[in-house]
């Protein structure tokens, strides 16, 4: 049996390519709404909400999901503080899902990095390196910085103690137990990302390469479909991965 999928940010690109993955999953699109709609109607009418619109428009979509009492996915870029708070409040009525990265390859690789920082430990050197096409504005990407994330986890050290990009000049020996990240921009790519860990002899690296965004809409549809049915609460891509 389908379910019904609403979907917020609809007109943009990845909002065309969640519509395309509802279809191809066999669900139900329940519709869509874009920059400056009421998500009332919409929530109402679907199972399920996608929200990939903005930080601005966070507020009034959660209320709508709340309002209908049905679960909401979130993969909106760029949230604050604020925002966390909201999506904080929200799950304590209905099932959350947020996350920067809803492609389950990725999300697999976070889990497999915050693994091997966890038992390697700082004789290993860790650097990440990303490529994306040559529009992107923003390095390093939000994809290497969860990776990031995930490998201080594993080290049990904030990220922002132990950060190091944009090397130039002369830097200086490495220091032991920081996280190195690397940007490369060229082309159409649409995201690559590697992590490596070296140590003295041997290295050991994982990749994810993203080809077009169709994986994150996939990712994001088998999200909201896991989501359905769920426990109020918070929740994040590695519990859909039951991980």
């Amino acid at each position: 049996m389908s379910s019904r999928i609403g979907i917020i940010g609809s007109a943009g690109r990845m909002g065309r390519a969640l519509s395309e993955a509802v279809v191809a999953a066999g669900q139900e699109l329940a519709g869509g709404i874009d920059r400056g709609e009421d998500p009332t109607a919409l929530a109402t009418k679907s199972q399920v909400l996608i929200d990939f619109s903005s930080p601005s428009a966070l507020e009034a979509n959660l209320d709508a999901a709340v309002a209908a009492g049905i679960p909401i996915l979130v993969g909106t870029t760029g949230l604050e503080e604020r925002h966390h708070w909201l999506l904080d409040q929200a799950s304590q009525s209905i099932p959350v899902l947020q996350t920067g990265n809803t492609s389950l390859g990725v999300n697999m690789l976070s889990f497999l990095v915050e693994e091997a920082a966890k038992r390697l430990g700082e004789d290993w050197d860790i650097e990440i390196v990303e490529t994306h096409h040559r529009m992107k504005v923003d390095a390093p990407s939000g994809t290497a910085l969860l990776l990031g994330q995930a490998a201080a986890k594993g080290r049990e050290v904030a990220l922002a103690d132990v950060s190091v990009s944009g090397r130039d000049g002369i830097t200086g020996a490495r220091e032991s137990g920081t996280i190195g990240f690397a940007a490369l921009r060229g082309g159409s790519v649409a995201g690559d990302h590697t992590v490596h860990f070296l140590a003295d002899n041997e290295r050991l690296s994982f990749s994810h390469l993203a080809e077009n965004r169709g994986i994150f809409a996939r990712g994001a549809v088998k999200g909201a479909l896991w989501l359905i049915g769920k426990p109020v609460g918070r929740y994040g891509m590695r519990e859909v991965l039951g991980l």
